[in-house]
């Protein structure tokens, strides 16, 4: 009796040694759970973007010629000065202009009193003419010369203006507000009709030359907003593309963009200008942070944690920008996504929350 009771008492040590053992190796090899950080998903605007870096151009840079010859008598401007239009920017000598005027004078006012004094005389002869006292051919010849001497008055007063224009003009002045760019008259010259003396570029209204390769060409509309800056400026303008040229250059394979607008105040043509076009605009897309999206066999994927757990979802994204992603399809708002961690995550694997992340839409 006494060996079967020790017999069983073995046997049950036996069973228990064992059932203990089993627990030991089922509590070693239970996957631990990963700590992870999670952030919300939300709905936000996201805006495609295409950068480009241009140039300034004044919209008005008009080079100011010499309209009349003569000798360059006082230079008023210098490259870099600010000018209003109709400022006088250099003064010709105006001897030989006004001398033209005088001559332009004496001859109208001769052909003037040629043309009155056979006006009086042709009155004389209309009256002798309806007595009988002289022919219809006599009348008709001083009707003739009074018509030539009109017309000749009317060009002798025709070059009166013009030389009294002329003189008008040996004051040089600026087409328009801006500043002047190029002084290329200097006191003493000698400039006949056509030389150019100044270059006076407009501020008031620039236009932005944006280039953009040939492969966005079906991209780039006329309309688009788009946000500039220039580096040293502390503002920022947002205008639209207000034309778009259509032939590719041969040398880089780009086509030019460009966007008016009114000058702030401090930038000047030929400057670097850094320009963001918005191709895309989604007002409501659901937003997750970048870190959170994990490429799997199954494609792209998310890890939505639900009871403690990792559940995978596959997604189609979007737009990727500033390191958040919109996500097209898979993903509602609202869901609690796994962010750092998600690469070390299988479907159904125990995760664990260190920290919960700012939204999506504040990253």
């Amino acid at each position: 009796m006494i060996s079967r009771n020790l017999g069983l008492c073995c046997l049950l040590s036996l069973l228990l040694l064992a059932g203990c053992n089993k627990k030991a190796e089922e509590k070693k090899t239970e996957i631990p759970a990963v700590p992870v950080t999670v952030a919300q998903s939300e709905l936000g605007k996201m805006e495609l973007l295409e950068e480009s870096v241009g140039a300034l151009e004044s919209l008005a840079d008009p080079i100011v010629s010499a309209e009349v010859a003569g000798r360059v008598a006082e230079v008023r401007a210098v490259a870099g000065s600010e000018v209003k239009a109709g400022q006088v920017l250099a003064v010709l000598d105006g001897r030989d202009a006004g001398l033209t005027r005088q001559a332009a004078q004496a001859e109208a006012g001769r052909v003037g009193s040629l043309s009155a004094n056979q006006t009086r005389n042709l009155e004389r002869l209309k009256q002798l003419r309806a007595q009988n006292f002289i022919s219809q051919a006599a009348l008709d010849d001083a009707i003739a010369q009074n018509a030539a001497t009109e017309n000749q008055l009317s060009g002798a007063r025709a070059q009166l203006g013009l030389a009294e224009r002329n003189v008008g003009k040996t004051n040089v002045v600026a087409p328009v507000d801006g500043r002047v760019e190029k002084q290329i008259a200097i006191a003493g010259q000698y400039v006949k009709v056509g030389d150019p003396m100044f270059q006076v570029v407009s501020l008031k209204r620039l236009r932005a030359r944006l280039p953009f390769p040939e492969t966005m060409s079906g991209q780039i509309r006329r309309g688009m907003p788009v946000q500039m800056h220039v580096a040293g400026a502390g503002v920022a303008l947002t205008g639209k593309i207000s034309e778009i040229r259509p032939m590719a250059g041969l040398s880089n394979r780009s086509f030019d963009a460009y966007a008016v607008f009114d000058n702030p105040g401090d930038w000047r043509p030929g400057a670097t200008v850094n320009a963001t076009v918005v191709l895309e605009e989604h007002a409501d897309a659901v937003i997750v942070p970048e870190q959170s999206v994990v490429l799997r066999p199954a494609g792209e994927v998310v890890y939505v944690v639900e009871g403690g757990k990792a559940q995978q979802r596959v997604v189609r994204v979007g737009i990727n920008q500033a390191g958040r992603v919109e996500i097209l399809e898979g993903l509602q708002a609202n869901e609690t996504v796994v962010v750092d961690g998600a690469g070390f995550l299988t479907e159904g694997a125990r995760v664990t929350v260190a920290a919960s992340r700012a939204p999506a839409a504040a990253q």
